[in-house]
């Protein structure tokens, strides 16, 4: 049974879907403003596995995921550039879509967009002031009525009352009371507006993710996910919104993933601190950006740098020998420990996940299957002996996102590779060690390595 952490009852509970075998899970996407970075990738990363699981356990998933295109970074942001907003945002969303692409993160099912989805908005802060919940200020601001929610605070387990010691209204704003949260904005000059009934404007960061969830899941779903930053305000907001609005439990899990940490601190635009995810893929391959998510725990923060990114590799290169072809001189062995061992590493990989997606203990299950198809290739299994087992190994390794593919040069590189080797086969036949010890050098610096045995030499791109 699958049990999963969540944030709305603190709690590991026993997930039940709202329809037999089928997942409503809506994911809170990118403002698009600029290059998506790291920290972006990890949250994409950890609910793409979610949704790859879930698959993989039978459900039927349909995967929302939004994008905000109207926002005050947008528009500052295309200010400085001279650009209309909305093409900046419609650029930025695809360069972020190649991003997840390159990354190996499925398709949603739908993207939403907040400027495609304005009538909904002033429909459902239409519906919010007609049931008590909202009001329209003089200045052509609309807010939410945080007094007429009882529960509000649950998600993020703060008291109204302890929220407003600390509060403030600022200049401008006609707050009735000061943690109110603007559903919708009064149009600024030189901003991008829509018309309203409370005149032109644009809805409030908050209201635009209630919205989209309704056009696109409907009133209840069974997933609501996101980063942990976004607990408060943002999901508590959400929470008050759609259920003052329809009257319904919103949603039945909360799933929150933890930061990106780099240097201690987490990954963000605002602290200048941002590797770009275009800028990490020119370095290093999407399997290793994977593995460091795929080795922590969804929930904690995960850290960011040289080592714990070199770990990851060595990781990926570890499972990727599972994949390794049977020796040209295999002659078969008793197969009885190798298939008591597929057997073994499906249940664990499946015992791990069902256990709130714990990631690491899934991995830890591929690395057992790794090391026993390791031991029967060296033990002399044929290709015909192993193919099982790798084909279990390739399906576990696919529910997590790892493509574990040997990187390809062209024929050219490929030509010169063959001669370098072919070369320094002859220096070793000949007992010239210096010179097949700077053709190893040679063939590293290509981004070749390779790996000599009794039965010759290989070798792959690195």
């Amino acid at each position: 049974m699958l049990k999963i952490y969540n944030t709305l009852t603190r709690k590991t509970e026993e997930f039940q879907t709202l329809e037999p075998n089928k997942v409503k899970m809506y994911v809170c996407g990118v403002t698009v403003y600029n290059d998506a970075h790291v920290g972006h990738a990890m949250s994409a990363i950890v609910f793409d596995i979610v949704r790859r699981y879930l698959e993989y356990r039978g459900f039927s998933v349909k995967h929302v995921m939004n994008y905000t295109d109207v926002d005050d970074k947008i528009i500052n942001r295309a200010n400085q550039l001279g650009e209309d907003p909305l093409k900046l945002s419609a650029r930025y969303i695809a360069d972020y879509a190649a991003d997840l692409k390159s990354l190996n993160v499925l398709p949603a099912t739908s993207n939403p967009q907040v400027s495609t989805t304005m009538p909904l908005i002033i429909q459902f802060i239409e519906g919010l002031i007609q049931k008590g919940h909202a009001y329209a200020a003089q200045n052509g601001d609309v807010y939410f009525r945080v007094n007429s929610d009882d529960d509000y605070g649950r998600l993020s387990g703060r008291k109204l009352e302890d929220m407003q010691a600390g509060a403030r209204i600022e200049v401008g704003e006609q707050k009735e009371h000061p943690m109110d949260f603007a559903l919708w904005k009064a149009a600024k000059p030189g901003e991008i507006s829509w018309d309203s009934p409370w005149g032109k404007g644009r809805p409030g960061w908050h209201i635009e993710c209630s919205a989209m969830n309704l056009a696109e899941l409907g009133e209840q779903i069974d997933i609501h996910g996101g980063g942990n930053d976004l607990i408060f305000p943002h999901h508590e907001n959400e929470i008050a919104q759609s259920e003052s609005y329809t009257g319904k439990e919103f949603s039945r899990y909360w799933i929150h993933n933890g930061m990106l940490q780099l240097g201690g601190e987490k990954m963000s635009k605002s602290l200048g601190n941002i590797i770009s995810i275009k800028e990490f893929l020119s370095k290093r391959s999407s399997d290793v950006m994977r593995m460091l998510v795929l080795n922590g725990t969804y929930r904690a923060p995960l850290m960011f740098n040289d080592e714990t990114l070199d770990a990851a590799e060595r990781n990926v290169e570890r499972l990727k020998s599972a994949l390794k072809p049977a020796s040209p001189s295999a002659n078969g062995l008793s197969t009885d420990a190798l298939s008591a061992s597929i057997q073994s590493a499906a249940a664990n990989f499946t015992e791990a996940m069902d256990n709130d997606f714990n990631t690491a203990g899934a991995i830890a299950a591929l690395f057992e299957l790794s090391k026993s198809v390791n031991t029967a290739r060296d033990n002399g299994a044929t290709g015909e002996q192993l193919a099982s087992a790798q084909e279990t190994f390739k399906q576990l390794a696919g529910v997590l996102g790892l493509k574990l593919e040997e990187k390809k040069g062209s024929s050219e590189d490929e030509a010169q590779v063959e001669a370098l080797l072919a070369e320094r086969a002859q220096a070793r036949k000949d007992k010239n060690w210096k010179r097949s010890d700077e053709i190893r050098d040679q063939l590293k610096a290509l981004g070749v390595a390779i790996e000599d045995s009794k039965d010759g030499t290989t070798w792959k791109w690195a």
